[in-house]
């Protein structure tokens, strides 16, 4: 991937994660600044603890440009708020849906760049994709989504593996992002219509 469509995929992730930040500040009735706290989180937390990990330069302190980004998708999103006041939380859902699989691929794509393992690439990008999102929740004093019941970083884990094993077959990079995008959203909002969930653990029925 050129370094310019890099930052430009960077740039719309961290557009979507800021407005579905937002999105949940309305719906907490959190006001003033605190909703610019709570988009900056959300769009920026899951990049900045990326860059510390792979012991690279924070991204929006190299590239200001990010910020205007975030606060640019903050303030459209106020605007839009205050036009239609009944805002559905499904938009949340689906923009954080959107920036989780965007930042996701982003992650895979810097820790490549950076040498690592696929591996180390696949986690780095479910840290990205999931940790903003983790801590808006926890400001908002929502149960975070990463912990419900329901698939969300198993959607993140399976669009990293399918852009791991496009790049293994050395399929083009732009269907690698295709793929990795489309099964991370598709399994995401499948589990929002249709409650798809993990079911990790076997429920054992009681002894009578």
């Amino acid at each position: 991937m050129t370094s310019d469509y890099f930052h430009f995929l960077s740039l719309i992730g961290v557009a979507f994660f800021a407005i579905s930040g937002t999105l949940m500040g309305h719906e907490k009735n959190i006001g003033g600044f605190g909703v610019v706290v709570v988009g900056s989180v959300t769009a920026l937390g899951g990049g900045t603890l990326r860059d510390v990990l792979l012991n690279q330069p924070v991204f929006w302190i190299t590239q200001p440009d990010y910020l205007y980004a975030t606060y640019g998708a903050i303030f459209i999103a106020v605007i839009f708020i205050r036009h239609l006041p009944d805002v559905s939380n499904y938009y949340m859902l689906l923009v954080d849906a959107i920036g989780m699989a965007i930042f996701n691929i982003v992650g895979i794509e810097k820790s490549l760049l950076e040498g690592t393992t696929m591996i180390v690439a696949i986690t780095m990008g479910m840290t990205t994709g999931i940790f903003g999102g983790l801590m808006r929740d926890v400001i908002c004093r929502e149960v975070p989504l990463v912990m419900r019941d329901e698939l969300y970083s198993t959607a993140c884990f399976c669009g990293g593996l399918t852009y791991a094993g496009f790049f293994l077959l050395n399929v083009s990079y732009i269907w690698c992002i295709v793929g990795s995008l489309f099964i991370t959203v598709f399994l995401r909002l499948g589990a929002l219509h249709w409650g798809w969930q993990p079911n990790i653990f076997r429920k054992r029925t009681p002894r009578k």
